[in-house]
C-alpha cells in the first residue's frame, strides 16, 4: 500500500499514472469482495498503467515491483 501511495503522490509520472495507482489502492481496501478478487483487479490496473507509453522507466519500474509484490498475495 505504501508503495502505491508514493506512485499516487509521484509528481514526475502522467496524471493518468498516479489515478490509477489511486484507483488500485481504492480497490484494495474495499473490504466487501474477496482478497483474490481485489489482488488481481489492482494487477490487472497496474498492468494496463506499465503499458503506458508515457510512463517513464522508474515508473515503469516501480509498477512492476507492486505487481511482483500482489502476485505473492495468498487469499
Amino acid at each position: 500500500m505504501e508503495v502505491l501511495d508514493q506512485l499516487a503522490e509521484d509528481t514526475s509520472v502522467p496524471r493518468n499514472i498516479r489515478r490509477g495507482a489511486t484507483d488500485a489502492r481504492n480497490r484494495l481496501i474495499k473490504k466487501e469482495e474477496a482478497l483474490d478478487l481485489r489482488v488481481q483487479s489492482a494487477i490487472m490496473i497496474m498492468d494496463d498503467l506499465a503499458n503506458d507509453p508515457n510512463l517513464p522507466l522508474h515508473g515503469r519500474t516501480q509498477i512492476w515491483n507492486i505487481i511482483s509484490a500482489l502476485e505473492t498475495v495468498k487469499p
